[in-house]
C-alpha cells in the first residue's frame, strides 16, 4: 500500500469513530510502524489541514465539531479501489454505452485521469480484461429508447423479429425493465397484443417509436413470478424440478455454481454432487448440461432425461464416424511425440 493511501486509509478510520483510536490500533490498522503512523498524522494534519485531536493516553480523533464534514480535496481511492473502478468502467463499455449515452462522458474522462495516478501511469490496466461470449449487436439508439421508457413508464411501439418462429410482428408493449443476461439486454415488458407478460431480445427490435400514452404498471411480484421463477432466460412458471448428478470430478465447479436463486444441492457418498433446479421451458437447461456431458446423469424428470438422452444421439449422429475414418484414427498412445 502506497503511502497516500495510508494517509486516505488513516482520514476514513479516524471520521467514523467517535471514540479516539490508540497507537497499537491505527498501527494494526495501518499495517506500519510507531514512527510511520506519527508522520501520517503529520502528514493528514499538516498537508491537508485535518482537525486531528490528540488524547495523552487516550489516542486520535477528529474534532466532535467537524467529524463526518472533513473530507480530503478531490475524489481518493486507493490502488485497489481504483483498480476496481477499471474493470467497472470496462464493464460499462462492454455492455453498452449507448444506456446513458454521453451523460456519462465525463464520468469516464474522469476515470481515465485517475487511471494515470497508478505508479505505472495506468498501463497495467491493460492486463486486466473482461471476456464477452455470444454477445449480439444492439443499436445504441434503439436501446437508448428502451431504456427512456422504462424509466418514464411510457409506452412502446415496434416491430420485433422472432428467431425460433422466423416472423416479423408489430407490437405495443408496456415496458417494465431492462435485463442484461449473459452478456445480451433483454425487455421485459407487458404485451398488449398478446395479453400477458413477455421477454424480448434487445437485438431483434426495430423501428421503435417512444408512446405519450402511459404503460401499464405490473407489480414486481408478478413479474418475479411469470418471469424470473423458471430457469434461465425462458419465462413461465417453475412447473418442473430437475434432478442432476455430477461426477466428483466435474462437482468440484458444479458445487459454487448458482444455477437457480431456489437450487438445492447435496454431496453423496461416492463424491458426487446432486443438485435440483426448478425449470419451466427446458431449452436453456439442456443446453448447459450439454456442456457438461459426459459428467453428468439427469435422473429426473423422466420427460427431461428423455430430451437429453435424444440430444445426445443426435449429436452422435452428426458425428458418426465411418469404418474408413475409424481405421485412420490413431490412438493416444500411438501418436509420437513432436
Amino acid at each position: 500500500m502506497s503511502r497516500w493511501d495510508k494517509v486516505c486509509q488513516l482520514h476514513r478510520l479516524l471520521d467514523r469513530r467517535r471514540q479516539p483510536l490508540d497507537r497499537n490500533t491505527l498501527c494494526s490498522e495501518l499495517d506500519c510502524s510507531p514512527a510511520t503512523l506519527t508522520r501520517l498524522i503529520a502528514t493528514l494534519r499538516d498537508e491537508f489541514g485535518a482537525p486531528i485531536e490528540n488524547l495523552p493516553g487516550a489516542g486520535w480523533r477528529y474534532g466532535a465539531d467537524v467529524r463526518g464534514r472533513f473530507e480530503l480535496p478531490g475524489l481518493w481511492l486507493s490502488d485497489d479501489e481504483l483498480h476496481a473502478l477499471a474493470l467497472l468502467d470496462q464493464l460499462l463499455g462492454q455492455i453498452g454505452p449507448e444506456l446513458l449515452g454521453r451523460a456519462l462522458a465525463p464520468v469516464r474522462e474522469r476515470i481515465a485521469q485517475m487511471k494515470a495516478l497508478l505508479p505505472d501511469d495506468g498501463h497495467g490496466l491493460e492486463r486486466l480484461r473482461l471476456l464477452p461470449q455470444g454477445r449480439r449487436e444492439v443499436r445504441g439508439t434503439i436501446l437508448g429508447t428502451l431504456a427512456r421508457a422504462v424509466v418514464e413508464r411510457r409506452r412502446l411501439h415496434f416491430e420485433y423479429h422472432s428467431r425460433g418462429k422466423d416472423e416479423h410482428t408489430q407490437r405495443e408493449v408496456s415496458p417494465q425493465r431492462l435485463a442484461y443476461y449473459r452478456d445480451n439486454w433483454y425487455l421485459d415488458a407487458w404485451c398488449h397484443k398478446r395479453r400477458s407478460l413477455r421477454r424480448f431480445a434487445v437485438d431483434r427490435v426495430r423501428r421503435v417509436t417512444l408512446r405519450d400514452k402511459a404503460a401499464r404498471i405490473v407489480s414486481p411480484d408478478e413479474l418475479q413470478r411469470h418471469l424470473n421463477a423458471a430457469y434461465g432466460i425462458f419465462a413461465g412458471l417453475a412447473r418442473h424440478t430437475a434432478i442432476l448428478r455430477f461426477s466428483a470430478a466435474r462437482a468440484r465447479w458444479v458445487a459454487e455454481e448458482l444455477w437457480h436463486t431456489r437450487q438445492h444441492g447435496q454431496w453423496l457418498l461416492d463424491g458426487r454432487y446432486e443438485l435440483h433446479v426448478p425449470y419451466g421451458d427446458p431449452t436453456e437447461l439442456l443446453m448447459d448440461l450439454l456442456r457438461h456431458a459426459p459428467e453428468v446423469e439427469v435422473v429426473a424428470p423422466a420427460a427431461l432425461r428423455a430430451a437429453y438422452v435424444e440430444r445426445l444421439q443426435a449429436g452422435l449422429g452428426v458425428h458418426e464416424i465411418t469404418n474408413a475414418e475409424q481405421a485412420g484414427i490413431q490412438h493416444p498412445d500411438e501418436i509420437a511425440p513432436p
